[in-house]
């Protein structure tokens, strides 16, 4: 039913669902939410429908070690559908709320990526490639000036531990030690004293 006044309260319901143990998030899953909470964020709907399938995926993809096995289960799926760009593009909507929700969600889709990394199934995190394509990556870059400090705390934990060890990696090898410039040859002499310009 498109009514807000349907919609907001099952959604707020699957959304407590999804909160509760393992076995209640993967029969909401089982039961095809994710593609009618992805198809919400992707279609024109009302500010306050977007934000609780935002609030609901972000249930959906959290988790602790118990849970991961459904998570993971959970956040492959909402990959495969395409849930990655309207999260990225609702980084970039005025409702404090939302964006960090949605950051929630994406860090916990990047969680799995680096899960699936450190398994041996890629050399990258492709879930971070996956938010670079969606123009994610200068969303929450963007999102370090923002004025709420939690969004902006948030963003910053985001690019330190997934991206940050990537540009390190960039850099030119070396020691560390800092590096002196020589111009010309060797063999000026600096007087006792130094030199006198005046």
């Amino acid at each position: 039913n498109p009514s807000p006044s349907v919609l907001i309260p099952a959604l707020r319901t699957v959304g407590n669902i999804v909160t509760g143990d393992d076995l209640q998030t993967q029969c909401i899953i089982d039961h095809g939410a994710l593609s009618c909470l992805l198809s919400l964020l992707t279609h024109n709907h009302k500010k306050s429908i977007k934000k609780e399938a935002c609030w609901t995926i972000s249930n959906i993809t959290a988790g602790n070690k118990e849970q991961i096995q459904v998570r993971n289960h959970g956040n492959m799926y909402l990959v495969s559908q395409g849930c990655i760009k309207p999260l990225c593009d609702l980084l970039a909507c005025p409702d404090p709320r939302i964006i960090t929700v949605c950051l929630e969600g994406l860090e916990n889709i990047l969680k799995v990526g680096e899960a699936e990394k450190a398994s041996g199934a890629g050399e990258f995190n492709y879930c971070a490639q996956l938010i670079e394509d969606a123009e994610g990556l200068e969303k929450i870059e963007n999102l370090q000036s923002h004025d709420n400090n939690e969004i902006y705390e948030k963003a910053v934990k985001i690019l330190e531990t997934y991206w940050l060890e990537e540009d390190e990696e960039t850099l030119p090898p070396g020691d560390g030690t800092q590096q002196n410039f020589h111009f010309g040859g060797n063999d000026v002499k600096v007087p006792t004293g130094g030199f006198n310009f005046s």
